[in-house]
């Protein structure tokens, strides 16, 4: 194969995975008019239109689909081919890309990057912060993290942070301008600062169990979000009631930004995991991560740590 076949092949995947000239162009370090002109090069030399192409979207056409099918084999057999190599070097070296949820990006693993990179300095890391429900697999990744409800159950896993409680909480000066609700149906005369799902896209009813009782409510109010981090921001800020995980809000009841209502009930979460395909032979810079993420200290979260392997 030339060069040149390889390039324009390479093109094809990337946006293929992407979906997006610019996103692809990103991944690749090219200029998105260099990625056209490589793209019209392939579809003039097999004859075929391999993307349909509005200013809007980009969609594989039939023979995109054929293609694209008979070529993730053969860069999955590339990948594995200078996985081999890599076994013999004395430091992991090469591309690793995590999928990971906004929230757990910014508290649990953008902070340990900066270790990571010092230790392993011929890794290329990219971390994609995605709330949706993307394969990792058809994405290309090497691992993902979120919570563990919304893991594929043929995957290998790594807790990061064990199961934590959602708990109803508001800021101070909106417990002041509205009484407190004692028991959950009480929120549906309540300002409720609700999110969106990005997996789904659906407004989800907030659930809460007590003493063995389960029940789920519509709340309604003002403002749909569509990210935790925000959802925080807007309850401190006094827009309503928010519902969140308790590792999030503690610090902030704990300097009285934030109250905790209706203490009564919640609703368990599984925790955050590290997760990965099952493969005979993990890639070396996936395997350097793991064992680091099981170095790290051990920070305790209620006596419980954190950094458990399943």
């Amino acid at each position: 194969m030339r060069g040149s076949q390889f390039a324009e092949l390479s093109a094809f995947a990337a946006v293929a995975e992407h979906r997006n000239f610019t996103k692809a162009a990103a991944q690749l370090a090219i200029a998105p008019p260099t990625l056209s002109q490589t793209i019209r090069s392939l579809e003039e030399r097999l004859g075929v239109r391999v993307f349909n192409r509005t200013t809007r979207s980009v969609a594989l056409t039939e023979a995109g689909e054929q293609l694209l099918a008979e070529l993730q084999p053969v860069f999955s057999g590339l990948d594995h081919a200078v996985e081999a190599v890599n076994a013999f070097r004395g430091t992991p070296a090469g591309r690793l890309r995590l999928l990971v949820s906004r929230q757990a990006a910014i508290v649990m693993i953008v902070p340990l990057m900066p270790q990571f990179l010092r230790e392993y300095p011929e890794i290329r890391l990219e971390i994609v912060a995605d709330d949706t429900d993307r394969d990792i697999v058809d994405g290309h990744f090497d691992a993902g993290v979120r919570v563990g409800e919304r893991i594929e159950k043929d995957m290998i896993t790594m807790r990061l942070l064990d199961a934590y409680w959602m708990v109803a909480v508001a800021a101070p000066d909106y417990l002041r301008r509205h009484q407190a609700p004692l028991v959950p149906d009480d929120l549906r005369a309540h300002d409720c600062i609700r999110q969106r799902g990005d997996w789904d896209g659906t407004v989800h009813p907030w659930e809460f169990e007590k003493a063995g009782e389960r029940i789920g409510i519509a709340v309604d109010g003002h403002l749909v979000i569509n990210d935790t981090q925000l959802a925080l921001s807007a309850a401190v800020e006094g827009m309503g009631i928010a519902y969140l995980g308790e590792p999030m809000v503690r610090p902030h009841i704990a300097d009285g930004r934030l109250v905790r209502v209706l203490e009564d009930w919640s609703m368990r979460r599984q925790g955050l995991f590290l997760y990965h395909p099952s493969r005979r032979q993990i890639p070396a810079p996936l395997r350097a991560f793991l064992d680091f993420i099981r170095k790290q200290p051990r920070p305790k979260d209620k006596g419980v740590p954190v950094w458990n392997t399943l």
